[in-house]
């Protein structure tokens, strides 16, 4: 099937509410194009450079979501731009973020990563240290950011009561964490491998890659 084609298939089967992130890293800009030309306007990148390359050869109104791991001395390179960052792992990036966004004059989206699986590869922090964020006296100061919601990556594995378990403990994470900050509207879960069961779980944002574009080019 084309890109096109497994587009549309995949959004006639996304409930309303979720919103679908194309992950468009490693793939080229003419592929991207024909995604943009069946009507889809946010691509996730998981490295900066590369972000910034396409960027700047391609349509202006497409959003750009970094889904990777933020490296602190790159995010200078993406601030101009970029609208949705989802991986922060800890306060030091957050406030980065900030202070890269003021001096483009914007406030940029972030999701704060929680670390949902047993692997440790998987990046993150753990629930109690995303409340500290939270709570803390110098996070109100940081008017450039918009904190929005939470991310999580699930365990990678074919035991779906391991995801499922994974993926409701980032919903639980998401509702604890709303009593101290009621904005946290988003929960960012499901890859292409899992996302009808992210949605069960309560995800509202699913980031699909593979599904639409074909297998990556490494």
């Amino acid at each position: 099937m084309s890109i096109e084609q497994n587009l549309n298939k995949i959004k006639s089967s996304l409930p309303e509410q979720v919103t679908l992130v194309a992950v468009s890293k490693t793939k080229s800009v003419k592929e991207i194009m024909e995604a943009y030309q069946a009507g889809q306007r946010i691509f996730g990148e998981n490295k900066i450079q590369e972000m910034v390359e396409k960027h700047g050869e391609l349509p202006e109104d497409i959003k750009w979501h970094m889904i990777g791991n933020v490296q602190r001395n790159k995010v200078k390179h993406m601030a101009s731009f970029v609208s949705m960052i989802h991986g922060v792992e800890n306060f030091r990036t957050l406030k980065e973020i900030n202070k890269q966004a003021k001096r483009n004059d914007r406030i940029i989206d972030c999701l704060l990563q929680i670390k949902i699986a047993s692997e440790d590869s998987k990046f993150g922090m753990s629930p109690s240290e995303a409340s500290d964020i939270l709570k803390s006296s110098e996070f109100p100061e940081l008017k450039n950011i918009k904190v929005v919601g939470v991310m999580g990556m699930a365990t990678f594995t074919d035991n779906q009561e391991q995801i499922e378990k994974e993926f409701n403990l980032l919903k639980t994470t998401s509702n604890q964490l709303k009593t101290i900050h009621s904005e946290l509207e988003i929960i960012s879960m499901g890859m292409s491998g899992d996302y009808p069961l992210a949605i069960a779980c309560g995800s509202n944002m699913v980031r699909v890659g593979s599904s639409i574009f074909g297998e990556r080019n490494y």
